[in-house]
C-alpha cells in the first residue's frame, strides 16, 4: 500500500497584527491539518517591504526543504501589483504580493518560478472586497499547495519581482552600509558582515549619514558593551548590530531603516562616548 503524502508545514509572517492574523488561520484550519501552521511575526513594521523580505529571509530559511512560506506585507493589496506562488528549487514555495517580499527567499532557497495566483483556480469563496488577500487569496492558495497541487497550476508563469537589497561597501579601514532591520528591543541591525571587523577591533566609529562620528566599544555579547551607551556587537543575523544593553539604540542614535551609516574599525582601546 502507498504512504499518505506527508503535509508540510505552512509558516505565516505579516504585519497584519494577530485578529488579521487569525482569519488566515481559520481559512487553513478547514484544510490543514492541526499543527501544521506556524507563525513567523505578524508585528512586523507596517508596509514595510524591503526591511519584511530581510527579516523573512533570515526566518524562514531554516525550515524543512517543503515548507510553503507565506508572506502578507502588501501595501499595494488589491492594486496592480500580483498575487504570485513561487515553486523553490528545494521544494518548498512562496505565496504572497509580488512587490519584492519574497524574492530575497527564493534565492535563498536556490531560486523558483513564479506564478500568478488566479482566484477561479482555487477552491475558496469569493474575495469580500480587494483589502485582504493574505485571508482570500494567499491562504486558500497555501492550502492548496500543502495538499499537493503544483505552483502552475495556480496561473500563468510570471517574473518575480526583485527586492531592494542594499548592498554593504568595504573601505580601505571600514565599511559603508545601511540599517536593514529595527528589531522590537531597538538594536539596529546593519547589512555589514561581522565577518568584516577585523580581528584586534576594539571599537568601531558610527557615523551616520554625513553628520559626525561617534566612537563605539566593540563587544562579543550585550553584557560586555557600557551599560547604557551604545556599541556594537555580532548579531544573530551575522551582520554587525548596534544595541545598548537594557536600552534602545534606535532612540539614543534616532537611526531608522533604511539610514546610512559609516563604520571605521578602531584598534586599541575605545574612548567610551566621545565624540570625534
Amino acid at each position: 500500500m502507498a504512504s499518505r503524502r506527508a503535509v508540510p508545514l505552512i509558516t505565516l509572517s505579516s504585519d497584519l497584527g494577530w485578529a488579521y492574523a487569525a482569519q488566515m488561520r481559520a481559512v487553513l484550519a478547514h484544510r490543514v491539518p492541526p499543527g501544521h501552521v506556524v507563525d513567523l511575526a505578524h508585528d512586523l513594521p507596517a508596509h514595510a517591504v524591503a526591511e519584511a523580505a530581510f527579516v523573512l529571509r533570515a526566518m524562514a530559511a531554516g525550515f524543512p526543504a517543503g515548507t510553503v512560506h507565506v508572506a502578507v506585507v502588501d501595501p499595494g493589496v488589491g492594486g496592480t501589483r500580483l498575487p504570485v506562488a513561487v515553486a523553490c528549487a528545494d521544494g518548498s514555495a512562496l505565496v504572497g504580493p509580488d512587490n519584492g517580499v519574497l524574492a530575497p527567499l527564493a534565492d535563498r532557497l536556490g531560486g523558483g518560478r513564479a506564478y500568478r495566483i488566479l482566484p477561479e483556480r482555487l477552491k475558496a469563496p469569493p474575495r469580500v472586497g480587494a483589502t485582504f488577500d493574505g485571508r482570500d487569496l494567499f491562504a486558500p492558495a497555501a492550502a492548496a499547495l500543502a495538499g499537493g497541487q503544483a505552483a502552475a497550476a495556480l496561473g500563468p508563469p510570471v517574473r518575480l519581482k526583485p527586492a531592494r537589497v542594499p548592498a554593504p561597501v568595504r573601505t580601505r579601514d571600514g565599511a559603508r552600509g545601511e540599517v536593514v532591520h529595527v528589531d522590537r528591543f531597538g538594536n539596529l541591525i546593519t547589512n555589514v558582515p561581522t565577518e568584516w571587523v577585523p580581528p584586534g577591533t576594539a571599537a568601531i566609529d558610527l557615523a551616520p549619514g554625513s553628520g559626525p562620528s561617534r566612537r563605539l566599544a566593540w563587544a562579543s555579547h550585550y553584557e560586555a558593551l557600557p551599560p547604557g551607551d551604545v556599541g556594537a556587537v555580532g548579531s544573530s543575523f551575522g551582520l554587525l548590530e548596534l544595541a545598548v544593553p537594557r536600552g534602545r539604540a534606535a532612540d539614543l542614535t534616532g537611526l531608522a531603516t533604511g539610514a546610512a551609516v559609516r563604520l571605521t574599525w578602531v584598534a586599541g582601546t575605545p574612548a567610551r562616548g566621545r565624540r570625534q
